[in-house]
């Protein structure tokens, strides 16, 4: 049986109507591939405070998380993951790619240019669709 890993993501959107995006570098598993930021929630954790904990991690800056978006059962080849996607707000620094290979901001209605990780796809159809 496949383990399922619960983990968490985060919709960052500035003033603009822009959200975060990281693309994954070639070191990570589904290389090359355009994702939230986040990760795993670890034991104790709420998801809130998962989210906040990674990207104090991977991007070097602090949110603020507001409502989920959407919560999502994707089955890779090796693994089952449970990602939560939630709606956030930076609200101290500047995000950093410590871990990703890019970052930027892309307009809501250009998402869908970019080659996501499977499971991200169906945030980017609830965000890009309303």
């Amino acid at each position: 049986m496949k383990k399922t890993v619960k983990v968490v993501a985060a919709v960052c959107i500035n003033e603009q109507g822009n959200v975060l995006c990281a693309l994954r570098s070639p070191e990570m598993a589904l290389p090359n591939l355009w994702e939230f930021a986040g990760g795993k929630i670890e034991k104790g954790e709420t998801p809130e405070e998962s989210l906040i904990r990674e990207i104090q991690e991977e991007l070097d800056c602090t949110v603020e998380v507001h409502e989920l978006i959407e919560d999502v059962v994707h089955e890779y080849p090796n693994v089952i993951v449970n990602l939560l996607t939630y709606k956030t707000v930076i609200i101290e620094g500047t995000p950093t790619a410590k871990e990703h290979a890019e970052l930027k901001w892309v307009p809501l209605q250009e998402l869908r240019s970019l080659e996501w990780a499977p499971a991200d796809i169906p945030t980017i159809d609830k965000l890009v669709n309303g």
